[in-house]
């Protein structure tokens, strides 16, 4: 928590500010604006002495984003020195600035300066004491903004709203400052306006409320559970329910005090003596997102077979290849359809991790089993980390290479938590790079399809050097970037694109690029499982396209209850892992009734048979950036209500899950307008309302949208294994469920994805009438065998009408 006020008249103690008080230098240049401001009114020449300036500059990197900077002095180097983020890494930048068609000018009059598009601005009053910056849109409807007229203020930078903070330091003493010039702490604070009703979201993987006014919250990695304010995914950006978002490009320590610390703002404060802030216009949320991850990056796309059920060995159990053999066996004698086969930490013997290598005691025939596993369908996930315990193998190698982060004297920075005496890989020196992705290599050419990045939030600050020179401040959030990229491409490059993903549980802005992330180490609790969500939700608004979680909770061994709900939820997920900390999570062992193991595939069953939605909905998040799951704001920003709802969720554009977060079953959730249609009861909600229903184990809310057409397979194939896949021919027998309740007239477009050419679809078909009238016409490719419409109706009921097999249309 970082506050430099005491109410709102007082500074806290020790703390001065220079707020950015007056113009005194307007500049209107090609494609920027640029403003300096004294930090008190001059009312003669003589002011000009001894009164520090504020320098902002704004500008339009591309249409509907406006980067704004504030500095005090230019020529630190805590402000110029890296790692900063990589911007515009999926386009041209180049070829996007020279081929915009948004007007963009800048103007200069006496009163003011200005950058402005056909649909945004910034405009800095520069009359006397009056500094202020109006950002506004222009021209654009706003579904959350009730007041006529074509412009909006989004949000403003008004009194004392852009300072340089000095807490501590010997800068108002002339003498002082010359022989000691570092003492204290320097800020650089910018403070958005918020204005009556307007919410904050984002910032993150954040497990608090979801709404995040009240909160100060800040950007520092951390591995401490899923149970408090803290969080392993730390993001600078927050999306506003007022139709636009603030993305700070600081790869260090950032605060936000948002309705924290003044009432009325959302306070930025950077330890520098610069900041920089992108102001991203949408108006919708899909538009702020879709920009945001122009901006930072969009999540590559996973492969099909990652949708399936993941089984891990858990963590601290005890395991070999036998139980790793049972446990198969084990779920397919029940039937439930497993994947990819998960070894946790043990793989590896302990006080070695990481060595990157099996421990020949418990797999002595690791080669083998691994190619064991292959021939059984199973893709293989093995767990590392980027620390070099000091009994490792390799340990030594990396020491006298220089691979490792350093101290000022030379020595290698180690530390005794976690594994004793374990160093640091150096992300920032190439051939360490290349040293690393040699061990990454032999795993996968032993059989490892994905490896699960965990940690990289425990990374050190003092006294440490790493190879490029990067500041440990800024390397402490951004390490867990580096060493997600580094492994999520030598995973690309050996497997080939949409082939590659990591499992990985920290992150900063970037991250989304390599999928996929998981939400850490939650307790086995209902609370904990609710508070996942949020953080899931939190980060999904930051780009972050694809998520998984502990089911059951990692902490504790989950009740049977627990188990089954948490399974249902983890089942309707982008990514599903059976996980946890000191207990196997096979259902035979959480549940001996044996209503676990039905629970499991029936919720497995249905994850496969929705894999033609599913992986359309993948698609179009690689394509957009927008997450799989997506608050019901997302699709629903007109709606007043849904912007407080975090207890369910849209998974894609078309079906709505509610979890139930309790044994008994009964769970009250929002309907938005219109007829929904339960995709496992069959029954129709009309919205908008609240609905309280009671669910058995085998159920939960999951409804179509109103309008809405999903493309579903009943009858998942087998593969030679006997075991169904989430890898099939999703244009093979396929029933396209179409929700034509309350009279509803559609004209639609679905698109069947191929699951051989990854990213690209075997066929797309429009979809035109109401429930009395209208057609299925495939445009594109074909849908194979014999195919089905399920036209649900205003009365509740549905008809099923058959196509012939390769029929091109149906009517009814």
């Amino acid at each position: 928590m970082v506050k430099f006020s005491n109410g709102m008249w007082w500074n806290a103690d020790g703390v001065v500010i220079d707020w950015a008080v007056e113009a005194v230098k307007a500049e209107a240049l090609n494609g920027i604006i640029r403003c300096v401001a004294t930090s008190k009114h001059i009312n003669h020449r003589g002011d000009i002495l001894n009164t520090p300036t504020l320098t902002v500059e704004c500008s339009s990197p591309a249409p509907d984003i406006l980067f704004m900077t504030g500095y005090h002095w230019k020529g630190s180097k805590q402000t110029t020195r890296g790692p900063h983020y990589e911007l515009f890494p999926d386009v041209d930048h180049q070829h996007l600035t020279a081929n915009r068609q948004d007007s963009l000018s800048t103007s200069k009059t006496d009163t003011e300066l200005k950058i402005a598009t056909t649909s945004l601005s910034a405009t800095i009053d520069t009359r006397p004491s009056s500094f202020n910056i109006d950002i506004k849109s222009h021209e654009v409807k706003n579904p959350t903004i009730v007041s006529s007229g074509p412009d909006h203020l989004l949000t403003r930078l008004g009194w004392r709203s852009i300072g340089y903070v000095k807490k501590e330091t010997s800068a108002i003493l002339p003498s002082l400052s010359l022989t000691n010039p570092d003492k204290g702490e320097r800020w650089f604070t910018m403070q958005f306006q918020l204005s009556i009703g307007e919410k904050i979201y984002g910032l993150g993987e954040r497990f608090g409320p979801f709404v995040k006014n009240g909160q100060a919250v800040e950007m520092w990695n951390e591995d401490a559970g899923t149970s408090s304010d803290k969080t392993y995914k730390n993001v600078p950006f927050f999306m506003s329910s007022r139709g636009y978002g603030v993305f700070i490009p600081y790869s260090g320590f950032v605060t936000f005090e948002v309705q924290s610390e003044r009432t009325t703002r959302v306070n930025i404060a950077v330890p520098s003596e610069s900041l920089s802030a992108y102001i991203i216009h949408g108006p919708s949320p899909k538009e702020i997102i879709q920009r945001y991850t122009l901006l930072t990056g969009r999540p590559a796309l996973p492969p099909p077979w990652s949708f399936g059920l993941w089984l891990s060995t858990s963590f601290t159990t005890s395991y070999d290849e036998t139980t790793v053999t049972q446990f198969l066996e084990g779920m397919d004698d029940r039937d439930i359809p497993v994947g990819v086969f998960h070894f946790d930490c043990f793989w590896q013997k302990g006080f070695h991790w990481c060595d990157y290598e099996f421990d020949e005691v418990n797999f002595p025939d690791a080669k083998g089993q691994l190619a064991r596993l292959k021939e059984k369908g199973y893709n293989i996930s093995v767990w590392l980390n980027p620390y070099i315990a000091q009994e490792s193998k390799i340990f030594d190698e990396g020491s006298e290479n220089g691979y490792f982060i350093q101290k000022s004297d030379g020595s290698v920075w180690q530390h005794d938590f976690w594994q004793a005496g374990m160093a640091i890989i150096d992300f920032t020196n190439p051939a360490a790079c290349k040293w690393y992705e040699s061990k990454l290599e032999a795993l996968i050419d032993l059989g490892v399809d994905c490896f699960k990045t965990d940690f990289g939030e425990r990374i050190p600050t003092g006294n440490t050097v790493y190879h490029d020179g990067s500041s440990p401040e800024k390397m402490h959030n951004y390490y867990a970037f580096l060493y997600n990229k580094i492994t999520f491409n030598i995973i690309q490059k050996r497997l080939g694109k949409n082939q590659a993903i990591v499992f990985a549980r920290s992150t900063t802005a970037g991250g989304q690029r390599f999928p996929v992330h998981w939400g850490g180490d939650p307790m086995s609790t209902f609370e904990a499982m609710a508070e996942t969500l949020r953080g899931g939700l939190s980060l999904g608004l930051c780009g972050y396209g694809y998520w998984a979680h502990d089911i059951g909770g990692f902490e504790g061994t989950p009740d049977a209850a627990l188990y089954k709900r948490w399974f249902a939820f983890g089942s309707l997920s982008s990514h599903s892992r059976l996980h946890g900390s000191g207990s196997y999570r096979v259902p035979w062992l959480i549940d001996e009734s044996g209503e676990a193991d039905v629970v499991l595939k029936r919720f497995m069953d249905l994850k496969l048979s929705l894999m033609p939605y599913l992986y359309l909905t993948a698609i179009k998040t690689h394509e957009t950036g927008v997450a799989m799951m997506r608050p019901l704001f997302v699709e629903f920003p007109e709606d007043p209500f849904v912007w407080n709802v975090d207890t369910q969720y849209m998974l894609g554009t078309s079906l709505m899950v509610v979890p139930v977060f309790s044994a008994e079953g009964t769970v009250q959730y929002y309907v938005p307008g219109g007829s929904w249609f339960g995709i496992l009861d069959g029954k129709l909600r009309q919205g908008p309302t609240f609905v309280t229903e009671t669910h058995d184990f085998s159920s939960l809310p999951l409804l179509l949208r109103p309008g809405a057409a999903i493309i579903t397979r009943g009858d998942v194939p087998k593969g030679p294994q006997g075991r169904k896949h989430a890898v099939y021919d999703y244009s093979q027998d396929v029933t396209i469920v179409i929700n034509l309740a309350s009279g509803l007239v559609v004209d639609l477009l679905v698109e069947v994805p191929d699951s051989n050419n990854l990213g690209g679809f075997s066929a797309s078909l429009t979809i035109k009438g109401n429930e009395n009238v209208g057609t299925v016409e495939i445009v594109t490719g074909a849908l194979k065998g014999q195919w089905t419409v399920k036209k649900v109706k205003s009365d509740g009921t549905y008809d099923l009408l058959v196509a012939e097999a390769e029929a091109k249309q149906l009517v009814w």
